[in-house]
């Protein structure tokens, strides 16, 4: 059991642990100290229910449907590249942390954001329901939900982590500059992921 719950551990942490979009979402609302909890929370817990959904053997049903995937796909890689341009415009103005602070993010606005990071892009439905799911086969009854288990609390941890973990990065940003940085890294992050599922889309 406790090999079977690490395996799952180390595979979530390995999938969850890279610079992308959802991450660097968290990052900047760390920084700001804005929604946290709810944020990190919902990250969580979403990764929680496809991890779960993955676990149950719904993975073979998602990569059965191509139409679906397509779809998101496409939708994924236009909300990303909007995005992005939002980054870069924050990039060419870049404000210190207290400024940035002063112009709060509503948290209805920062929910739906972050839900748009999390399920328009496919690449969770492929890490979490299909890679996940279909590593978990190999285990049998208990083990099989003690390795999901293990793979949805590297979500929580990594998650709440980074979130809380960005305030440590706050006297870097009290300058312009690390904005601008941050943000450029950010419209770039978008860009590419943007560009890979559009790429995936057409193939």
């Amino acid at each position: 059991m406790l090999t079977a719950g690490a395996s799952g551990f180390f595979l979530g942490a390995s999938l969850i642990i890279a610079i992308g979009a959802q991450n660097a979402f968290i990052l900047r609302q760390g920084l700001l100290r804005e929604h946290v909890f709810v944020l990190c929370l919902i990250c969580s817990l979403s990764d929680a229910a496809l991890i779960a959904a993955g676990v149950g053997g719904f993975g073979s049903l998602v990569a059965a449907s191509e139409t679906a995937i397509r779809l998101v796909t496409w939708a994924g890689a236009a909300f990303l590249a909007i995005y992005g341009t939002i980054a870069l415009a924050r990039a060419w103005k870049p404000s210190a942390l207290k400024a940035a602070r002063d112009g709060r993010t509503s948290l209805a606005s920062a929910v739906a954001t972050c839900l748009s990071f999390t399920f328009l892009n496919p690449h969770v439905y492929l890490d979490t329901v299909v890679l996940v799911g279909g590593i978990s086969a190999g285990y049998a009854g208990m083990a099989r939900a003690v390795f999901g288990a293990g793979a949805v609390a590297a979500s929580f941890v990594w998650f709440f982590a980074l979130g809380y973990g960005a305030r440590l990065l706050q006297p870097l940003f009290a300058k312009p500059a690390a904005w601008r940085v941050l943000d450029l890294a950010i419209a770039g992050v978008m860009y590419a992921l943007a560009f890979s599922l559009a790429a995936r889309a057409m193939n």
